[in-house]
């Protein structure tokens, strides 16, 4: 095998990715076809057979290996544990259809300009490209660099200067048809696939092979009650599994279809603005965005204007996202790297809707095509439910295993049979009848057929109960997990936020708690105005929608909203901008309204948002409103109190989610659009404490109690703040009163590569600090004195998981066997949390809303949203029911399907063994 790799060429298909691959040339040789197409005759169908089910074989029999570069056929293997084969053929793509259109020849200046994949392509002078399609994704021959390359996307290199100069005016129509011939149509297709076709690909199975050739051996024997009996029992499954995956390629189908219909406009070089139908837009196309309601047929990157967009597609949370332009900054650093990780404030993604476009002094709102077809967001997720990434779980391992235990056992039957049979002096032919008949007892034809209607019957059920599955193959493991890993907001607790109260601060430190359920308005000032603009809220249809927190939080100033009218006239406030007004019946507050002028949004990567408001005839500020650590960092020291961390911890202890507010007074002589998130966000004054109450769900608790009595381990992954995650564990039961918590920080050292690591044990306050010179540290020893497994549990931060990956890599498996509960969480993190805990063979269940979470839920073995929104389709479950209740019930259902197929995997070595 090792000898057809050594003498061709290989490289790496989507190095770095989650779908990287090994790429091997092949050049197909006569002699070889001419051989393998003697063999199938003479074999009567069984070699092809063969090749279907090992494509690799296919390509060693048919072809030589080469370079890639000479291949006309790749054979490409997954570099995961599977190592999966699969082979494509390579196809060229020809501009000579377009040579008539405007004289394209070797030397015309889109062919010579060879910093883009698309020029490096073109293989001169016959102007040809060399592709394969891989997925759905189409990858051409990059001449240059001698390698595969995806097409599709806006090369990722492009600085925000070089993209607002080459691109900021759109493409010329040479230019568009050149990249609309290579990177293919803008389309999300997914076929329903004939019913023929699932028909074949469900017989062509190894065990229907097997279970047909069983069958013909019982008619010559006449065992024809038997045989008819599993003929009939094969039909009905055959007939269910085709039925269940034509309804689910009908249903992908239909959640796909309207993107390849929309109308869009154009913005071209020289032909100005065109209406065209979407499929024909290409990377680079610059988008005109105008009205509201606009579904998104690409991924774009805004340029100029703003957007508010509906992303509940993506993150499973219909919440308004307000998307800013990209800077046009003068650096030659690639635009992902200027903007660090939340680069995807800028993005318009595909399949999202754009509620809300506003134009700045140009007049359009224009975004540059990133990526088209299956490239995109919804591409990449349409993708993951049509190419499922593959786990090794151990049942099926197992099964196999014993599979081939019976078949071992089948062969000593049969050299027995032999033996007894020869001796006997039996016919030739009976003995062969006899010796084959003992396999088909050893491995039971009807397996596979009691297995498919055993998955098909309990797939039914769960959907009774309001639990759909997308992924089959998991409901095996389903019985099997020992660990489920749960969000907090929105899954075990509510997901509606109730505003408790504020803490003002002055310099004399925090002043008394204002409370809001006595209707008391909160006194005017800085605080008062931050909690009445610091939000991504907006007007729609005269209704005021956004995020909860920010909703109740602008609700408690008994303020109004409003669009400003062509009379409003203030110095550097635009037409049509966002303001906010006091009620008229309030007349102590002394601003007429404060206009929203610029956002710089909430990521959950830098924990905090920021605004730019103009009081009408006073002065123009910026707030900030985030997690109290962060906002906290970017204030004068002098102006936070120094009561600040326990005053935190009283609140965060009592389960409350906390906020905090800051503030800074702006020059007016500066252009809002000039000042940079990190100019505006410096020198601010701490303005105080906002507090939020997040109740548990009625079902948390009970279910927690369920699944901890029955040795499941419960974890909780959160975005919240690390000492209200504690509080919650141990109101809902995960963690109980008997049991400590211990807090794992650890840092990393300023200026060198060195970091430290230190525990506290939460109740009595103990700290004890190690150096990364230990890599090995008996934290069992050192905390629990009565040695009790499971009498405490490790409570750690997103930031100091990141730090003991990096540099205690060797302690992370001691920690994560007692970590309960993991705060400040991103979500690249909880992906990576998932994976870390199935490295420790655990078998993983991940529970969550769908907004932040998808990551983790396609991770984890079992994946549970408890979101109806189009994102969730990517989980392998979906409950309608919204809390966790579905996570034991899924559990004992398929608990019993396991019995069950368990039972019809050992009833033939019972008969063998009498």
């Amino acid at each position: 095998m090792g000898d057809h790799f050594e003498k061709g060429q290989h490289a790496l298909l989507n190095e770095g990715e989650e779908n990287e691959m090994e790429v091997f040339g092949y050049r197909t040789h006569g002699c070889r076809q001419a051989l393998c197409l003697i063999g199938s005759i003479l074999s009567f169908g069984i070699l092809p057979l063969v090749f279907y089910w090992r494509p690799a074989w296919h390509v060693w029999s048919n072809c030589v290996p080469c370079s890639l570069q000479e291949a006309d056929v790749v054979l490409l293997r997954t570099t995961d544990e599977f190592q999966t084969y699969s082979r494509k053929k390579v196809t060229w793509i020809y501009l000579s259809a377009l040579s008539s259109a405007f004289g394209l020849t070797p030397d015309h200046p889109l062919i010579t300009e060879e910093e883009y994949i698309i020029s490096r392509a073109i293989r001169k002078p016959d102007l040809k490209v060399r592709c394969i399609k891989v997925q759905k994704i189409r990858y051409v021959w990059n001449n240059l660099e001698e390698q595969f390359q995806k097409i599709g996307s806006l090369e990722d290199w492009l600085s925000s200067a070089k993209i607002h100069l080459r691109f900021g005016s759109g493409l010329t129509r040479e230019e568009q048809e050149i990249r609309r011939l290579i990177c293919g149509p803008n389309t999300i297709d997914v076929e329903i696939t004939p019913i023929w076709k699932l028909l074949i690909k469900e017989v062509l199975n190894p065990f229907y092979i097997f279970q047909l050739f069983s069958v013909c051996l019982w008619f010559s024997e006449d065992y024809k009650e038997y045989a008819f009996a599993i003929i009939i029992m094969s039909i009905i499954s055959i007939a269910l599994t085709v039925y269940d995956l034509r309804e689910q390629s009908v249903k992908l189908h239909r959640l796909v279809e309207s993107h390849n219909s929309i109308t869009v406009s154009v913005l071209g070089r020289k032909d100005g603005v065109q209406e065209l139908e979407s499929r024909f837009l290409v990377p680079g196309d610059v988008l005109i965005l105008t009205g509201n309601k606009v579904q998104m047929p690409c991924d774009a990157l805004l340029i100029d204007g703003s957007c508010v967009v509906d992303e509940g597609m993506l993150t499973g949370e219909s919440i308004p996202v307000t998307k800013t332009p990209l800077p046009k900054l003068d650096s030659s650093a690639p635009w992902k790297t200027q903007s660090e990780a939340d680069y995807k404030r800028h993005v318009l993604f595909c399949g999202t809707e754009v509620i809300q476009v506003k134009a700045t002094c140009s007049g359009n709102v224009r975004a540059v095509v990133l990526q088209t077809g299956f490239n995109t967001a919804k591409g990449d997720l349409v993708r993951s439910i049509l190419y499922p990434k593959p786990m090794n779980f151990k049942l099926y391992r197992d099964a196999i295993r014993f599979l081939l235990c019976l078949i071992g056992t089948a062969t000593i039957g049969m050299i027995y049979t032999l033996c007894v049979f020869v001796l006997n002096g039996e016919p030739p032919e009976e003995v062969v009848k006899k010796a084959l008949d003992v396999i088909t007892i050893a491995v039971p034809p009807a397996l596979p057929a009691a297995l498919t209607t055993g998955i098909i019957y309990a797939q039914r059920r769960l959907k009774k109960r309001g639990i759909f599955c997308i992924s089959p193959q998991r409901i095996n493991v389903c019985g099997q997990l020992n660990l489920v890993c749960f969000d907090k907001t929105g899954t075990l607790t509510r997901d509606g936020l109730d505003l408790w109260g504020v803490v003002p601060c002055d310099r004399n430190g925090f002043q008394e708690v204002h409370s809001f359920v006595s209707g008391k308005a909160l006194p005017w000032g800085p605080l008062c105005a931050a909690m009445a603009s610091c939000h991504s809220l907006i007007l729609l249809d005269g209704n005021i929608q956004g995020d909860p927190l920010d909703l109740k939080m602008f609700e408690a100033t008994a303020w109004e909203m409003a669009i400003s009218g062509d009379d409003f006239h203030i110095k550097g406030v635009p037409a049509h901008a966002m303001v906010v007004k006091p009620c008229k019946t309030d007349s102590q507050v002394p601003v007429e309204g404060i206009a929203i002028l610029h956002q710089f949004p909430f990521s959950s990567a830098l924990q905090r948002m920021t605004v730019i408001v103009q009081e009408v005839g006073g002065d123009r500020l910026a707030f900030m409103k985030g997690a109290p650590e962060r906002v906290a960092s970017f204030c004068y020291a002098e102006t936070v109190p120094a009561s600040f961390v326990s005053e935190l911890q009283i609140y965060t202890t009592q389960g409350f989610r906390v906020i905090a507010l800051a503030y800074k007074k702006l020059e007016t002589d500066h252009h809002t659009t000039a000042l940079t998130r990190e100019k505006v966000e410096s020198d601010l004054i701490f303005l105080g404490l906002l507090i939020l109450e997040n109740r548990l769900k009625e079902e948390t608790k009970p279910v927690l109690e369920e699944l901890i009595s029955a040795r499941i381990r419960t974890v909780m992954i959160t975005g919240d703040n690390l000492q209200t995650a504690i509080t919650v564990a141990r109101t809902s039961g995960m963690v109980s009163e008997s049991q400590k918590v211990i807090l794992i920080e650890a840092n990393e050292t300023t200026g060198s590569s060195s970091a430290s690591i230190s525990w506290t044990l939460v109740e009595e306050k103990k700290h004890i600090t190690y150096g990364n010179q230990n890599n090995y540290i008996n934290i069992r020893e050192e905390v629990s004195e009565n040695g009790k497994e499971g009498s405490y549990h490790f409570a750690l931060s997103g930031k100091s998981f990141h730090v003991i990956s990096q540099h205690f890599s060797s302690l992370l498996p001691k920690i994560l066997i007692n970590g309960t509960i993991f705060a400040r969480m991103s979500p690249g993190q909880k992906s990576s949390l998932v994976e870390e805990f199935q490295k420790l063979d655990y078998f993983v269940g991940m529970c969550g809303d769908g907004a932040n979470d998808c990551g983790a839920l396609k991770m984890a073995h079992v994946g549970i949203s408890l979101s109806e929104q189009e994102a969730s389709v990517a989980s392998p479950f979906t409950s309608k029911t919204p809390n966790i209740e579905c996570v034991p019930h899924l559990i004992k259902r398929q608990t019993a399907f396991q019995i069950t197929s368990f039972c019809s995997r050992i009833w033939p070595l019972q008969l063998l063994l009498g």
